[in-house]
């Protein structure tokens, strides 16, 4: 029987000179492998398709595999998380098994023992196997066995109970560990759990539209609210004002930031969890899937040592990780990078971020103050929101600084005209603005099962979307696949405007111009309106025009 390594081989997968020794044994090839897979000489998925031959076993792609239900629940999830196997079916009287490994004999074994039948293995790539494991053995079941549960305990369930230690066997503890571990399963970006007359209405925030879950009963309220407090070091006994907090959770191998705030309704507190992914962090301003024109434009700006970039638009459409993916593109060792937030929602390592405190004289205003004696080169400031803070913000920019903000506006004309409604002097908003960035958020066509679709030239026109005259471009819709849970949409993507502050548009800010007629002169000048970015990404197969239609006036 060939083994994995000849395998490659024959197949051109491997070219020989890549290997400094033929592998023998085992222990040996697996070694190997491991090191060409972190020399990225072979992939996961071509290791998987060699493996199986190798265990003379059948290979699956799990994507497309119609997995039986019924055979998933008959291996309990815990066994399945814990040895990385699926059941997917069941032949001749024995469960098909998907493996990452299929030479895990001790995971065979506690299957064969617990079904007491038979164990056929298969094979499936790393990645695939683990994506269908989070898709066919959700938390929702056991959710809602505990539930049931609590309901029955309520009587006896109190906040002492819940705060007696770190206990994950306590039902409402389990029940909040299975809430937040299901929401960063399905790539949720917030928790809503709001009481209603009857019972709690629990929704995930996915890809920028809310999805609702399974209602908790009413009566584990107070012991959910209780516990989400105590993690997040709120005040357990203050019920009737707004308050915030931070929590931290551990998730496969990563650390999890979750922002909490508490809303006090007519029901009870209302709770919303923000789920904070750091590894937007090291992301690159590539993959902000910026237009070649726009990013040209955006990178000419944060190179420059001072001045001031904004970026704008509505709450939840990506302004804090472009701004701290610029971050990461211009924080170096030899420059001074400090940051001003309400909250600090990313951690970043060799940056200094400060967290406002208003109850202890901590503003945005007072602390750009004494930023600017700790001799910054980059100052990043969480957002404008009165006219103090525009002003030192706009001086700090004139006098050799580089400052990146938010504000809130619905495009980028619209910034300037707004920070002179603050009451800043219109040449010192010309001077000192170098680029505005608005953007907005929408859905990512699922590129398993997005499908192409004709529009025409009317239609088009009629969606304001500019197109040649000679130009037919190819757009595409949604379907929905096992992949993307049937909506069509995997992920987001950020639609930009980007706005260059020339000196045409520098005068017309002196002059005190409405934003209409900026706006006007930028798109003369090359901008391309939200809209407009959009229709070059549907373009490109990355969404559809239902979706910038959404998203987009």
């Amino acid at each position: 029987m060939a083994s994995m390594t000849e395998i490659l081989i024959l197949h051109g997968l491997l070219p020989i000179e890549q290997l400094d020794v033929i592998p023998r044994g085992p222990a040996e090839e697996e070694a190997s492998i491991r090191d060409l897979l972190s020399r990225g000489v072979v992939t996961e998925m071509q290791v998987a398709r060699a493996r199986a031959p190798a265990a003379d076993l059948d290979f699956v792609e799990l994507i497309d595999y119609p997995v039986d239900r019924s055979a998933v629940t008959m291996v309990p999830a815990a066994v399945c998380r814990r040895h990385k196997v699926l059941p997917i079916g069941v032949r001749d009287g024995s469960l098909i098994l998907a493996m990452e490994d299929p030479g895990d004999v001790f995971a065979i074994d506690d299957v064969r023992a617990g079904l007491r039948m038979g164990v056929d293995p298969v094979v499936a790539e790393k990645n695939d196997l683990r994506a269908a494991i989070d898709r066919y053995l959700r938390a929702d079941d056991e959710l809602n066995d505990l539930t049931s549960t609590l309901e029955e305990e309520r009587a006896h369930e109190t906040a002492a109970d819940i705060t007696d230690g770190p206990d994950d066997d306590v039902p409402i503890v389990r029940f909040v560990n299975l809430l937040v571990s299901q929401a960063i399963t399905d790539h949720a970006s917030d928790i809503h759990i709001e009481p209603s007359e009857t019972d709690v209405r629990i929704r995930y925030r996915i890809d920028g539209v809310l999805h609702e879950m399974q209602p908790a009963p009413k009566a584990i309220q107070n012991g959910v609210i209780s516990r989400l407090k105590i993690m997040s070091e709120i005040d357990i006994a203050e019920r009737r004002k707004p308050q915030d907090g931070r929590m931290s959770v551990r998730h496969g191998g990563r650390q999890i930031d979750l922002r909490v705030a508490t809303l006090p309704t007519v029901w009870g507190e209302k709770v919303v969890m923000r789920i904070l992914d750091n590894s937007n962090t090291s992301m690159s301003l590539r993959d902000l899937n910026l237009l070649e024109r726009n990013f040209d434009v955006y990178a000419e700006s944060y190179s420059k040592p001072y001045g001031m970039i904004l970026v704008t638009g509505p709450t939840g459409s990506g302004k804090s990780t472009t701004l701290y993916t610029t971050l990461n593109a211009v924080a170096r060792p030899e420059i001074n990078v400090i940051t001003v937030e309400d909250p600090v929602e990313y951690r970043m390592k060799g940056i200094n971020q400060v967290q406002v405190n208003p109850k202890a004289g901590l503003t945005f205003a007072s602390a750009l103050r004494s930023i600017l004696r700790s001799d910054p080169d980059v100052v990043l400031l969480g957002e404008i929101r009165d006219h103090e803070t525009a002003q030192i913000a706009i001086e700090a920019s004139l006098t050799g600084h580089l400052v990146l903000s938010t504000l809130h506006t619905n495009d980028a004309p619209s910034a300037i005209t707004r920070l002179t409604e603050m009451g800043i002097e219109p040449f010192l908003v010309g001077s000192a603005i170098d680029c505005v960035v608005a953007q907005r958020l929408a859905r990512r066509l699922c590129d398993r099962c997005k499908t192409p679709t004709a529009y025409s030239p009317l239609q088009l026109a009629h969606l304001k979307f500019r197109v040649g005259p000679d130009e037919n471009p190819t757009v595409y819709q949604p379907v929905g696949c096992q992949q993307c849970s049937n909506t069509g949409y995997r992920g987001r993507i950020a639609l930009h405007e980007v706005m260059s502050v020339s000196e045409e548009i520098e005068r017309l800010a002196v002059a005190r111009a409405s934003s209409a007629e900026i706006g006007r002169v930028a798109r003369e000048q090359g901008m391309l309106s939200l809209r407009q970015d959009g229709w070059e990404k549907a373009k490109l197969g990355l969404t559809s025009v239902e979706e910038i239609l959404r998203v987009v006036a």
